[in-house]
C-alpha cells in the first residue's frame, strides 16, 4: 500500500494511492489518525486493509488533493552520514568505522511539496541530500540483522536539508540538520510488502533540472538491515520511527564551484518504487516574535 496523508476541501485525513487515485478511507472511518505515524503506533495498519477490501472508500483524483508529510511527528528522526563510498571520497573523510548516527530535531518535518526555507543567518550555505527514509512498525530493541525486516513498516524519500556551516560547527551536526522546514518527506508511506529488496532502488536528485545525484542503494557502506541491528543494540527503536539511510555522492558542497541552493530553485528527489518530492526553495519569511 501507498498510504497518505492529505489535505482536500479544507480537511486532512488518510488515504490509500492507487495510480492517479487516492482512496479517501479517512471518511469511512473517521477514528482512523491522519498521522501515518500514529497509526503504526496503534497498530493500526490491517485496520487500513479492511477498509480497503471493503470497498467503501470515495475514490478521489490525486491531483485534486494536497500531499502533506505522512509522518506529522515522529517519535524520532535519525540520520546516517558519510554511508555511500563515494560521497565519503567526495567529503574528503575517511571511511567510518562504524555508521555515522546524528539526530534531527522531529520540527524540521516538513511535506513532500512544501517550501524549502534559506535561513537568514546562512543565505549560502544550504545543502540537498537526497535519501531512503525506513520507518518502523514496532517498539523493538536487540534486533538482528537477519530479522530487521520484520521491524518496519515501509519506506519514503528524504531529503536531509544541510546547513553546512551550522553543521560543521557542531559535532553532532544536529543544528546543521535541524532547521524548521528541512526535512521534507514523502510523498506517501509505501508499506514493505512493496518493495521486494530496498537495496536495490535507484535515487536521483535534481535541481532545476539538473541531475546532482545517481546512485543505486545496493552502495549503501551499511545497508537497512546493518543499521537497524546497529541502533536497537543500544535502544529501542519506536513505531514511527524515521531512520534516514545517508546520502550518495553530489551534494551541492562537493562541486566545483558549489552548487548550493538559492531561493527560487526547485529541489526534485526520486526513488524507483517509491515516488517523488519536490520542493521549492524560499528565502526564511520573518521569524514572528515568540
Amino acid at each position: 500500500m501507498r498510504i497518505a496523508r492529505f489535505t482536500h476541501t479544507g480537511r486532512t485525513r488518510l488515504g490509500v494511492v492507487q495510480g492517479e487515485v487516492v482512496l479517501d478511507i479517512g471518511t469511512v472511518d473517521v477514528t482512523l489518525p491522519t498521522d501515518v505515524g500514529v497509526l503504526l503506533a496503534i497498530d493500526g495498519l490491517e485496520r487500513v486493509r479492511t477498509l480497503l477490501a471493503e470497498g467503501k472508500a470515495e475514490p478521489l483524483a490525486l491531483a485534486s488533493v494536497r500531499l502533506e508529510a505522512p509522518i506529522v511527528s515522529p517519535p524520532e528522526f535519525l540520520a546516517i552520514g558519510l554511508n555511500y563510498a563515494l560521497h565519503v571520497a567526495e567529503s574528503g573523510r575517511d571511511r567510518p568505522e562504524s555508521p555515522v548516527v546524528f539526530n534531527k530535531q522531529v520540527s524540521c518535518v516538513t511535506g513532500p511539496f512544501d517550501p524549502i526555507e534559506i535561513p537568514t543567518v546562512a543565505p549560502t550555505k544550504v545543502d540537498y541530500e537526497g535519501e531512503l527514509g525506513v520507518v518502523i512498525a514496532r517498539r523493538c530493541r536487540g534486533v538482528p540483522a537477519a530479522r530487521a525486516h520484520e521491524v518496519v513498516a515501509g519506506y519514503l524519500v528524504v531529503n536531509d536539508v544541510s546547513v553546512r556551516d551550522w553543521q560543521r560547527a557542531t559535532p553532532t551536526m544536529t543544528m546543521g540538520k535541524s532547521w524548521d522546514t528541512h526535512g521534507p518527506i514523502g510523498p506517501w508511506l509505501v508499506t514493505a510488502d512493496e518493495i521486494a529488496n530496498p537495496h536495490d532502488l535507484r535515487i536521483r536528485t535534481w535541481v532545476d533540472g539538473e541531475l546532482r545525484q545517481d546512485a543505486s542503494t545496493a552502495s549503501m557502506l551499511t545497508n537497512c538491515w546493518e543499521l537497524i541491528e546497529h541502533l536497537s543494540t543500544a535502544f529501542t527503536l519506536l513505531p514511527g520511527m524515521i531512520i534516514a539511510t545517508g546520502t550518495p555522492s553530489g551534494v551541492g558542497i562537493a562541486m566545483d564551484p558549489p552548487g548550493l541552493l538559492r531561493a527560487g530553485q526547485t529541489v526534485r528527489v526520486e526513488i524507483d518504487q517509491i515516488g517523488v518530492i519536490e520542493n521549492p526553495v524560499f528565502a526564511q519569511p520573518p521569524t514572528p516574535a515568540w
